[in-house]
């Protein structure tokens, strides 16, 4: 038995799967370009063989014509069976007829609903319905909603204002959450290009919306900030070091953090893995001592080669090999080694980077920052402060 033959429910897969391309262009207005699907049918041979198979195939197709389908004929000819007309190729002539065939003239109306809306609220962002239709029809029922928030921040917003203080009916936080991808696309339409920063990834930077604040948490010995010996203060307000602080330690680990011991004129930041993100805005770091201590693993140093991109004279602590081996019982495994390439690590920083990735100890060796020895840490600091 050769192919199978060509079926009506075949054709419509085919049409199908054109779906997204055909609705595209008739919401971008094109004109219909007639569409034709060869079929495959009997051979000569078959049609003596099978004639009862071939006169039910045909009446299949003989059905199909009085639809949205026309159906082209060829010639056939047979010494046993003599010459036959068989389908040799479907044609859809028109939108409608594609419509039809697909079962789609309820979605098909939806969008011209949606384009209609569009144009007469926001017009600009027609030209997106028509590059993604099927996704403007997944859409459609939060398709109002979106227009407004899209017109309320052309309109409506200011300098410093938040995503919170976006005042549509039905449109929270959680909603422009959900639809950021699509809202980023919207707007790049709908607004003048100098509102916004193609520099910036995020929604809020992107769009000008004031994100929400960064904070430093830090511990200083007692005196050096009042009566506190431990605050949390706005990156952005902390401009200038506290009173008489020379040197700074950045630390990873909370437990870590808290038990630090501080000697006068340091102090010890809580990074938490924010070290670069947040840290980058305190200029003043640049004038004092910087001493960084994070995992011993590939990441580590990632976090470190980062913020020497800042702060070029920032020291590591307790990231040496040194300190690995001594602590070998205490080895995890990395989840994820990275394998980025570091430029600002010193030559030792980067012997014992390439070791760890290259799996010189072990698959994948980690030696997190709460698992190193309290006593390592006395005995270092000492050494770094000198």
């Amino acid at each position: 038995m050769g192919r199978p033959w060509t079926r009506p429910s075949d054709v419509r897969e085919t049409v199908r799967k054109k779906w997204p391309v055909l609705l595209a262009a008739f919401a971008a207005g094109q004109e219909w370009t007639p569409l034709d699907i060869p079929l495959r049918g009997p051979g000569p041979a078959e049609i003596g063989a099978r004639l009862g198979d071939v006169q039910a195939w045909a009446a299949e197709w003989a059905k199909a014509a009085r639809g949205p389908l026309r159906v082209e004929y060829k010639q056939v000819g047979g010494r046993l069976v003599g010459t036959n007309m068989i389908p040799a190729r479907a044609w859809l002539d028109g939108y409608d007829q594609a419509w039809d065939l697909l079962g789609a003239m309820a979605e098909v109306r939806l969008l011209r609903e949606l384009i209609d809306r569009t144009k007469s609220g926001c017009p600009r962002l027609v030209l997106w319905l028509e590059r993604r239709p099927v996704k403007g029809l997944e859409l459609a029922d939060d398709w109002a909603n979106l227009l407004a928030t899209v017109r309320w921040i052309d309109e409506r917003q200011g300098p410093g204002t938040y995503l919170r203080q976006v005042d549509v009916p039905g449109v929270d936080t959680k909603f422009i959450g959900k639809h950021r991808g699509v809202l980023s696309e919207l707007l790049d339409l709908q607004l003048d290009p100098g509102r916004i920063d193609p520099h910036e990834q995020d929604f809020e930077g992107r769009y000008r919306f004031r994100r929400k604040p960064a904070y430093v948490r830090f511990r200083v010995v007692a005196g050096g900030a009042g009566t506190y010996t431990e605050l949390t203060v706005r990156a952005d307000e902390l401009t200038a070091p506290p009173p008489g602080v020379r040197r700074v330690y950045v630390v990873e680990n909370e437990i870590t953090f808290l038990a630090f011991p501080l000697a006068a004129g340091a102090i010890v930041i809580f990074g938490g893995g924010y070290a670069v993100r947040v840290l980058e805005s305190l200029g003043w770091l640049a004038s004092r001592d910087v001493v960084y201590w994070g995992d011993l693993d590939t990441h580590g140093f990632a976090i470190l080669n980062r913020l020497r991109h800042c702060f070029p004279h920032v020291r590591s602590m307790l990231m040496d090999r040194a300190t690995l081996l001594a602590h070998q019982s205490q080895w995890v495994t990395e989840p994820s080694p990275t394998t980025a390439v570091l430029n600002r690590l010193t030559p030792a920083e980067g012997e014992l980077y390439h070791a760890l990735g290259a799996n010189a100890f072990g698959s994948a060796v980690r030696l997190e920052q709460e698992r190193v020895s309290f006593t390592a840490l006395e005995r270092a600091l000492p050494t770094v402060s000198d």
